[in-house]
């Protein structure tokens, strides 16, 4: 099954749990997709992106430029498979524009730029236009544009020839009647076809031009990967966790340590300053403890530290400013915190372990964001029965999340099949723990805001923005 969503930019907050300290975006509901829209200029850059869209970059970045130009990107489609997230792309679609992008599921990194509709997105490039209503993209005139190129290739199957240049590649339909002007493969340059016409382009396909191999149509298109990233880049970072001691988090790039019982200033030292503090208002989980003394009615001045570009929040205790808990994100769509943190990529395993980090990669008892629960309880064991969290249909369409506390760590997963938080603590939240969000794999005990964006499921449906 797969989902397509309709984005809408309005954000609600409610409960406790942290979330990014945004104002609210109200937009009115002006135009059903699909209806007439002027086109729109973008540049088109081979090998680096369009428009305001760069290859590699994270996922975040792109919804927050569709969110800085709302009255262009205000019909957007998030489309993933939710039954394996890891398994095929996260995609945003703009429908009224023609054009997706392509993020990789598990680096979440925009690996390939999709033009599926040319006539709806005009496209310049140096000081000239190509694309859209007016210009037509045909053969010609790309070769034209773009100038001399090696001969492209033809695939029969579909009868599409696709012409490459570096990070770019032109798919061109072929009638049935002119494949005989394709010799072994290739053709002449610029194709023309006996009567005199050249072939209109039907998709344009943006890459990184180190890949190896060319992009095109069809299975072609799995050889896009994002760009690499520069040297001593903090996303994606390794944060390694033992879950049995519950000691501190190692941040394998910055080589930072920060162990429970840190003090905030500890913290602004090795991670600098909070993307955001949240105050804790309640502990929703101090009926769970028999041995909490705490009336039930007292309220929380536990605060967070909220690291949104690390995917984490640091919980402290706010009678001691000692740290109490971590929470590990790992940005998953269909989560009601989607796109709130950067994933976190976390490594967890045993203190029975005393290996190299390296040897700690190759090892098959570590929980990482696309660790499955049955993979967790084999590891770990069984915990029994989970803690079901929901927030109602209103903040959150996608239902509830299951929760499965350990000595130390709690896990929440959307469904029994991955993680979708992680966290290292005493579920009673009376001891120090971490607590952590995967895939499928859910850990909860605390509870959240309301989503980021708020999203309409349906499919083979017509959305009004």
């Amino acid at each position: 099954m797969r989902l397509q969503l309709t984005v809408s930019f309005s954000r609600e907050r409610n409960g406790d749990y942290p979330t990014k300290q945004q104002s609210m975006l109200q937009r009115p509901r002006r135009r059903c997709e699909g209806t007439a829209m002027g086109a729109i200029v973008l540049d088109l850059k081979p090998g680096l992106g369009i428009g305001p869209f760069s290859l590699g970059m994270p996922i975040s970045k792109a919804f927050a430029q569709i969110e800085n130009q709302p009255n262009i990107y205000d019909v957007v489609h998030v489309k993933y498979f939710d039954e394996e997230p890891l398994k095929l792309d996260i995609v945003i679609s703009f429908p009224d524009h023609g054009f997706h992008l392509r993020f990789d599921p598990w680096s979440q990194r925009l690996r390939l730029i999709e033009i599926y509709d040319v006539k709806r997105l005009q496209m310049r490039y140096a000081t000239s236009l190509i694309g859209g209503p007016s210009t037509l993209a045909t053969f010609v005139a790309v070769y034209a544009l773009f100038g001399p190129t090696f001969p492209g290739s033809y695939d029969r199957d579909r009868g599409v020839y696709t012409l490459f240049y570096p990070g770019l590649s032109f798919a061109f339909p072929i009638p049935t009647q002119y494949t005989d002007c394709l010799h072994d493969g290739e053709a002449e340059l610029p194709l023309e076809f006996p009567d005199g016409t050249t072939p209109v382009t039907c998709r344009v396909s943006i890459y990184y031009s180190s890949t190896d191999g060319k992009v095109g149509v069809g299975s072609s298109m799995e050889r896009a990967t994002a760009p690499p990233l520069p040297a001593g880049s903090l996303y994606m970072e390794e944060v390694h966790v033992k879950y049995d001691l519950g000691e501190e988090l190692w941040f394998a790039v910055g080589g930072q340590h920060i162990p429970f019982g840190a003090s905030p200033q500890d913290v602004w030292t090795e991670l600098g300053r909070p993307c955001g503090i949240h105050q804790k208002q309640v502990d929703q989980m101090v009926i769970h403890s028999a041995s909490d003394p705490r009336p039930r009615t007292t309220l929380c001045g536990d605060y967070f530290y909220n690291y949104f570009d690390r995917g984490l929040d640091i919980l402290f205790d706010g009678q001691t400013h000692k740290i109490k808990k971590f929470v590990l994100h790992t940005n998953y769509p269909g989560h009601a915190d989607f796109n709130s943190y950067i994933k976190c990529n976390f490594v967890i395993y045993g203190s029975d372990f005393g290996g190299s980090f390296q040897e700690v990669k190759m090892s098959k008892n570590r929980i990482t964001p696309s660790t499955k629960w049955e993979q967790v309880k084999e590891i770990l064991g069984d915990c029994g029965r989970a803690a079901i969290q929901t927030q109602g249909s209103t903040n959150n369409p996608f239902g509830s999340t299951f929760v499965y506390g350990y000595q130390n760590v709690a896990f929440e997963f959307m469904s029994v099949k991955e993680i979708a938080d992680k966290d290292l603590a005493d579920i009673s939240g009376n001891e120090e723990w971490i607590y952590c969000n995967c895939n499928s794999l859910p850990v909860m005990i605390k509870h959240r805001m309301g989503a980021d964006y708020l999203y309409s499921k349906g499919f083979n449906s017509k959305y009004c923005s």
